[in-house]
């Protein structure tokens, strides 16, 4: 598999394949909606768009980057969304990266979105794809060191390399967002905000994007392990 690693800015033209990297915290974020119930999530282009569509549908859950908003229900915190029970809920998401990425890429013809509590099963899917793909590096302009480390280290387990993570997570753990996290300059953080979102292949789905109704919706994918048995995605 060829892989190319590019900021949001970068994009020139729709890849085929797009697997969006935002690793602290979006899409540690949405898989943690998935593993507490959550149907789908629809991906907001702005504050405003997701405070209409919860206007809309007052039972959908609306979060956001930062520190709690009116209208908003929760925000963009793996640690504090752990303990929410969204059985059956439809979630809105607008954060300040990871959101953006994806709608970036929405006419590529499969769109994954990523971190690395779904690393596994996303080069899973990619290997069963058998396809080239843009890893779209959402954070800090394309620069976030831990959106590509973990997209590069997808990559290398996508092209069928016995890629060891741990120099992949300590990249990540060493980023300036994490610093940023864990020193309390981000608000809306729960203090085990870091630790979750470097918790390897704690899910077995990928994330998948598509266009419903002219939404980006993602939902969880299931991914056949590598011994062939079929883990289901919550």
């Amino acid at each position: 598999m060829r892989a190319r690693f590019l900021g949001i800015a970068e994009l020139t033209e729709v890849p085929s394949v797009a697997v969006v990297v935002d690793v602290m915290r979006a899409y540690t974020v949405a898989a943690w909606a998935f593993a507490q119930g959550a149907e789908r999530i629809v991906l907001a282009g702005s504050l405003d768009e997701a405070l209409e569509l919860k206007a809309r549908h007052p039972d959908w859950v609306a979060l956001k980057d930062g520190p709690p908003a009116p209208g908003f229900d929760a925000v963009n915190s793996p640690g504090m969304l752990r303990s929410t029970d969204l059985g059956g809920l439809t979630v809105v998401q607008k954060t300040t990266a990871g959101t953006v990425g994806a709608l970036a890429v929405r006419e590529a013809s499969l769109v994954l979105c990523a971190g690395f509590v779904v690393a596994e099963a996303t080069a899973r899917l990619l290997r069963a794809r058998g396809c080239d793909a843009t890893f779209v590096v959402t954070g800090e302009d394309g620069r976030a060191e831990e959106d590509l480390a973990c997209a590069q280290y997808i990559a290398g387990r996508a092209g069928g390399a016995g890629t060891n993570a741990a120099g992949y997570l300590r990249r990540a753990r060493a980023s300036r967002a994490a610093a940023e996290l864990t020193q309390g300059v981000r608000k809306g953080v729960h203090p085990d905000d870091v630790d979750l979102c470097l918790e390897l292949d704690r899910f077995s789905f990928a994330m998948v994007a598509a266009e419903e109704d002219g939404l980006m919706v993602l939902r969880p994918w299931t991914v056949p392990s590598a011994d062939g048995e079929v883990r289901h995605g919550r």
